[in-house]
C-alpha cells in the first residue's frame, strides 16, 4: 500500500508556508526528490524536472535579479509554462513581481519560507519521502526498549501483548498493538507506527481493550519508532534445539529488508520483558562491534591453551 501523492496544501501547513499566489489545495505532490532549477533559468531546459517541487534560494533568486528585464521575463515565462506542483521561495526573500505575476496566471502555488534553503530542502525531502513512502500494515506489537525498535511477533494468544505491558511498567514505550503499520523509507529503514483508531490502545485476553496513555502516562507510549529487529515468540519444543551461545545470527525480511531476528520460546514462569530487554541491550552492543559468543569463545580457547 503506498500514499502516491500528497496536496500543496499539506505542505503549506506543515511547514507553515505563506501564499504568494496560488491555490495549494489543487495542486498536488507524488515524487519525494526536490529540484533546484538554476541550469534551467539560465537557459538549459533539456533534462528539467517539472513533476517535482521547484525550490528557489539566495543563489536563485541572485541570478534572477541580475538579468536584464527582457531575460527575467523569458526566463519565469518559460518556467510557469509547465505543469509545477509549487516553487517554493526560501530564506524568506524578496520575490520579482513577474514571477508573482505569472505564477497566479498559471495556477501555480508560490510559497515562502523563513528557512534557509539547506536546512528546508532537508526538512522537505525527509518529510516527502516519509510520506510517499511504501506502506505494509503487519500483525504483532511494536515497542521501544532502550531506543531500539522491537517487533514482537507470535501466534494470537502466545502473550504478546502483556510482555508488552511488563516492558512499559519496567519504563519503555509502547508504539503499536495488533495493527503495526510500516513505512518503508530509501532503501533500508523500516519505520512503524500505529493506526490512528487503535493509538496507545492495548487488548489484554480477559480484561479487553486498555489505554496505555492514560494508565502510564504520555512517557509510556511513543508514535513512531525505527523497526530494528524481531522477535518471534513460539512455544517452548522440547524437540527444538534454541540458540544457546549466539553465534548464528538469524534474520527475518520485512518489506524486502532483512532484520536481525531472535526466537524466544516461550513457557510458563519465563520472563519474557526481562528476556527482550536482554535481546535490545546486545543489539545495541554488536551495533558497537561487540559479541558476546565471539568474547566468550576467544576466553575459552586461551585458557586451553594456557592449560597446556
Amino acid at each position: 500500500m503506498k500514499k502516491t501523492k500528497i496536496s500543496v496544501q499539506e505542505i503549506v501547513e506543515e511547514f507553515d508556508l505563506s501564499i504568494l499566489a496560488g491555490n495549494p489545495e489543487d495542486k498536488y505532490i507524488s515524487i519525494s526528490d526536490i529540484k533546484r532549477p538554476g541550469i534551467e533559468l539560465a537557459g538549459f531546459w533539456e533534462y528539467f524536472t517539472p513533476d517535482r517541487v521547484q525550490l528557489l534560494g539566495m543563489t536563485e533568486i541572485s541570478f534572477l535579479k541580475e538579468l536584464d528585464s527582457v531575460r527575467l521575463v523569458k526566463s519565469i515565462e518559460k518556467l510557469c509554462t509547465y505543469d509545477l506542483p509549487c516553487v517554493i521561495i526560501a530564506r524568506g526573500l524578496e520575490v520579482p513581481d513577474i514571477l508573482v505575476e505569472e505564477a497566479d496566471r498559471n495556477g501555480i502555488p508560490l510559497l515562502r519560507t523563513d528557512i534557509s534553503t539547506t536546512r528546508f530542502l532537508s526538512l522537505l525531502t525527509n518529510y516527502l519521502e516519509e510520506s510517499l513512502a511504501p506502506s505494509q500494515t503487519v500483525h504483532g506489537v511494536l515497542v521501544d526498549i532502550y531506543g531500539v525498535g522491537v517487533l514482537i511477533a507470535g501466534k494470537s494468544g502466545i502473550g504478546k501483548s502483556e510482555t508488552a505491558v511488563q516492558l512499559v511498567k519496567r519504563g519503555h514505550r509502547l508504539v503499536a498493538d495488533d495493527l503495526i503499520i510500516v513505512k518503508k523509507i530509501g532503501e533500508r529503514q523500516l519505520v512503524g507506527t500505529a493506526p490512528e483508531v487503535s493509538r496507545h490502545f492495548l487488548e489484554i485476553r480477559g480484561i479487553g481493550i486498555i489505554n496505555i496513555r492514560a494508565l502510564f502516562g504520555a512517557g509510556a507510549v511513543i508514535e513512531k519508532v525505527d523497526i530494528n529487529m524481531i522477535a518471534k515468540l513460539e512455544y517452548w519444543n522440547e524437540e527444538k534445539s534454541y540458540e544457546r551461545l549466539g553465534f548464528d545470527n538469524l534474520y527475518g525480511e520485512l518489506m524486502g529488508i532483512e532484520i536481525p531476528q531472535v526466537v524466544i520460546p516461550v513457557k510458563p514462569g519465563r520472563d519474557l520483558a526481562m528476556v527482550l530487554e536482554i535481546a535490545a541491550m546486545n543489539y545495541r552492543m554488536n551495533l558497537m562491534g561487540y559479541n558476546a559468543a565471539r568474547d566468550f569463545s576467544r576466553k575459552v580457547t586461551e585458557m586451553l591453551r594456557s592449560s597446556k
